[in-house]
């Protein structure tokens, strides 16, 4: 399992020109599955990603979790992140999960983020052409890999 954690101070996502889900002040997760990803993945990274201390506190420090602040999540499925491009010039994604796979990982991790974040959850739709938008605060962006 791969996450992209991105620390946004708004973003949204939008499929065939509606908006499909949108947050404010938050994180942005672009998430990638393997065939071998697990229950276990999805638990560790459900219970990683509101704890980490990635916002700043009253001193300008990275102190504050999603927990702390009170953040949403934008979630967004991902299946490039596993895009192998080490030889010619088109990406090879058999790394990826098929789709048979990856839909029930990806509805059990937003499941489980539900549960363990303080603010909304919002995702876009697996497997649709998507549109994301988002203000990159700081920038923060982060790779989580289980």
């Amino acid at each position: 399992m791969r996450v992209v954690l991105q620390r946004a101070s708004e973003a949204s996502v939008s499929i065939a020109g509606k908006v499909a889900g949108e947050i404010g002040r938050g994180l942005v997760l672009l998430v990638g599955f393997t065939e071998s990803d697990s229950e276990d993945q999805l638990r560790w990274m459900a219970d990683k990603i509101p704890g980490l201390r990635v916002f700043s506190d009253s001193h300008g420090k990275m102190n504050l979790s999603l927990k702390e602040v009170e953040g949403d999540v934008l979630v967004i499925s991902q299946f490039t992140l596993y895009g192998d491009t080490r030889k010619g010039r088109r990406p090879s994604f058999v790394q990826a999960a098929p789709p048979e796979t990856a839909i029930p990982l990806y509805d059990r991790f937003l499941e489980l983020l539900r549960a363990s974040c303080p603010g909304k959850v919002e995702s876009g739709e697996f497997g649709a052409m998507m549109d994301v938008a988002l203000v990159n605060a700081g920038p923060v962006t982060l790779v989580l890999e289980r």
